[in-house]
């Protein structure tokens, strides 16, 4: 076996792994803390807790029968490997959860509690799922092909939005509006650590300076103790027209003191504007060989 292969071969294990550990801790989220709750997820497990409710079919085996014609589809618009990596998510998923209904286990009795530490565990799960290309199928599939349509929405954005129509219809049929408003509550805290998982903590800044000493500010930034990368970008103030450079340079979170502190022993009148950044990639920070 080459190195190649090998490589690959090593990828592929910590992929299924990750699928694996993923679809287990979403289990335990959704079975030991939002289902004895009566708290819905929303998508298809959502629509399978509905059944479960007016019909006693297990919500399991309601979720995989809903997931055909939606892996038909994402079959169509992603391809083989996608399709195997959520077929894994969806039926590990679904298996555990009906394994640990078994157990008649529920970590706690209150609803608020349960929404919002029932989500974060659910989150976490989803997250390693999604952060290695799979999916627990139903409604993750329907946001992974909006997102091809709306790449600057962040995916968890787009999911609660379609899960809150779901959690919606839940609370009419069934008539829980108390419980779809705890619904709604793990269905934030699901998605924010979604998020958290798969773009991370903000953890660099980008920084914007406008200053008469344009030179010896970006010398420090340079080649002193920061040793960060500046681009010179061309500005000119709108009232005065006075032409001027500006410079634009990415900086970790914990730098920032360590910035402001050179600019202003250089040029205390210096305009400096900080923003977070997310997904940095290059020299000195994630390198693209790590993007999945």
């Amino acid at each position: 076996m080459t190195r190649l292969q090998e490589d690959r071969a090593a990828h592929i294990l910590l992929k299924y792994l990750l699928i694996t550990l993923g679809a287990a801790i979403y289990a335990v989220g959704f079975q030991f803390f939002l289902y004895p709750n009566n708290i819905t997820s929303g998508g298809v497990v959502g629509t399978s807790m509905i059944i479960n409710q007016l019909t006693g079919m297990p919500v399991g085996v309601m979720t995989i029968l809903l997931n055909i014609p939606l892996f038909i589809i994402a079959w169509r618009h992603f391809g083989l490997d996608f399709l195997i990596g959520s077929l894994v998510g969806m039926g590990l998923s679904s298996v555990l959860v009906d394994v640990f209904a078994g157990l008649d286990l529920s970590f706690t009795d209150d609803p608020m509690l349960a929404a919002v530490i029932g989500g974060a565990v659910k989150g976490m799960g989803l997250g390693m799922i999604y952060y290695v290309g799979g999916t627990t199928g139903g409604i993750d599939i329907v946001v992974k092909i909006l997102r091809k349509k709306l790449a600057s929405v962040n995916f968890g954005t787009i999911m609660l939005c379609l899960d809150t129509i779901i959690i919606a219809v839940y609370a009419m049929v069934l008539g829980r509006y108390e419980s779809a408003m705890y619904s709604l509550i793990a269905m934030y805290v699901t998605t924010k650590v979604v998020d958290l998982v798969l773009y991370g903590i903000d953890n660099a800044c980008l920084c914007y300076i406008i200053s008469e000493s344009t030179g010896e500010i970006t010398k420090e930034i340079v080649s002193g103790p920061l040793h960060r990368g500046v681009t010179l970008l061309e500005g000119r103030g709108a009232y005065s027209g006075t032409q001027r450079d500006v410079i634009m340079c990415v900086i970790k979170r914990q730098q920032i003191g360590q910035l402001k502190r050179l600019v202003r022993n250089v040029d205390e009148k210096a305009f400096f504007i900080v923003t977070n950044a997310k997904n940095v990639f290059g020299n000195g920070f994630e390198s693209f060989s790590e993007v999945r």
